[in-house]
């Protein structure tokens, strides 16, 4: 597997673009992801129980035959809490859609991101999916489009050989602000000239989602309206990927390293950061108490408050695991800072306070906690809490 230079719009047979429909002040505001023929589709959705429009339009599109042909998009408006009206806009950004691309509206799915409880302005959106162009490679335009408070483009190409043939993913990805997925908090598209059913990649998709994005958070809140689309188009050649074999433990590394760069990628750029915390968990009686464990500590407020102040109070760390729910042994627990032992077997171990503090002052912070009571692991990702965060949420709708 090679990583390469490219956009959502670099695997075979798909297309991408963005403008600037006047929803957002300046920046481009609506896109699409289209591919030239019927792809294997699989998608994950926020658990918050209150749900946007364009979900439950995408849910119904997808669950049609299992393959999407589209993906309509904007931001600057999340099409929340709007009600039945709220409805009929999302299927009319399908309709619309489908009748501009001459598909089948079941072969459209439509995502929203922004400011809930305001209905879309449906002029500038009508207005906006007339202006998409088709048939050409615009991917850096739809990555534009989709953003939010963030600050840079989320974006990654990997290529791989499979069976003799060259085959290409790319991931997309926004998002900031109202992350604590489970899933999800962001918006995030990914699109392979691969060939694998639709079955099996809903599978793969809720595996690494559960590895990779449900293992980010920024603020601790369950976003309305966000998820995860993938879509395989089979246009690279290669045979139908199956199970337990080596093309798809080729496939499988592509899609785990594309989630996990999205989702670091993500967490890096949380409202505010000036730092990635990473949280190394291992030692754990199973992979789900390790993740659980890592992402309590990284979601603590006194634990993000502390590395974004440069200050190793470890007895945050240690009482985030306390309480995270997960098995441990309480007197046999070690705990590092970067290569620092803090804590050895739940005993305090002296340290240079002075190498700690420089280290801290690093961008990307790493905590390792070992249990010492099994052989699974689990990470987190997440980031620092700043007064940024605070200016920028205390200002965002106006």
């Amino acid at each position: 597997m090679e990583i390469i230079e490219g956009a959502i719009d670099s695997p075979k047979g798909f297309h991408a673009d963005g403008k600037f429909a006047g929803l957002k002040r300046k920046r481009k505001d609506i896109g699409w992801i289209v591919s030239e023929v019927p792809a294997s589709a699989a998608a994950v959705y926020t658990t918050n129980i209150i749900q946007a429009a364009p979900i439950a339009v995408t849910k119904a599109s997808i669950q049609q035959d299992g393959t999407l042909q589209a993906i309509i998009v904007n931001s600057g408006n999340a099409n929340a809490c709007t009600g039945k009206q709220g409805t009929e806009d999302a299927k009319t950004m399908r309709r619309l859609t489908a009748e501009r691309l001459q598909l089948s509206e079941t072969d459209v799915a439509v995502a929203s991101t922004g400011i809930i409880g305001e209905t879309l302005p449906m002029e500038k959106i009508t207005t906006g999916i007339k202006m998409l162009e088709t048939n050409v490679q615009n991917g850096k335009a739809f990555q534009q489009a989709i953003l939010t408070t963030d600050t840079f483009e989320k974006t990654i190409t990997c290529k791989a050989v499979i069976d003799g043939n060259e085959v290409t993913m790319s991931g997309v990805s926004k998002g900031s602000g109202m992350i604590h997925p489970n899933m999800a908090t962001m918006l995030a598209f990914i699109t392979t000239d691969a060939a694998i059913s639709p079955l099996l990649l809903q599978q793969l998709l809720k595996q690494k989602v559960d590895q990779t994005f449900n293992q980010i958070t920024v603020d601790g809140d369950t976003s309305t309206n966000d998820m995860v689309i993938v879509m395989a188009n089979g246009m690279s050649g290669a045979a139908e990927i199956f199970p337990n074999t080596e093309a798809y433990e080729i496939f499988t590394d592509m899609f785990h390293t594309i989630c996990e760069f999205l989702a670091k990628q993500i967490a890096r750029d949380g409202e505010g950061a000036t730092k990635l915390i990473e949280i190394n968990v291992k030692g754990a009686t199973n992979s789900e108490d390790a993740r659980m464990i890592a992402k309590k500590i990284v979601s603590s407020s006194l634990v993000k408050t502390a590395i974004f102040g440069g200050d190793a109070n470890w007895g945050r760390i240690i009482c985030a695991i306390g309480y995270s729910g997960g098995r441990i042994t309480p007197d046999n627990i070690t705990i590092k800072i970067g290569d620092t032992m803090i804590l050895q077997q739940s005993e305090p171990v002296e340290f240079s306070q002075a190498e700690v503090d420089l280290y801290l002052r690093r961008e990307h912070i790493v905590v390792d906690v070992n249990l010492h009571i099994g052989i699974a692991s689990g990470t987190a990702w997440g980031c620092d809490l700043s007064y940024e965060y605070v200016k920028i949420n205390a200002c965002y709708h106006t």
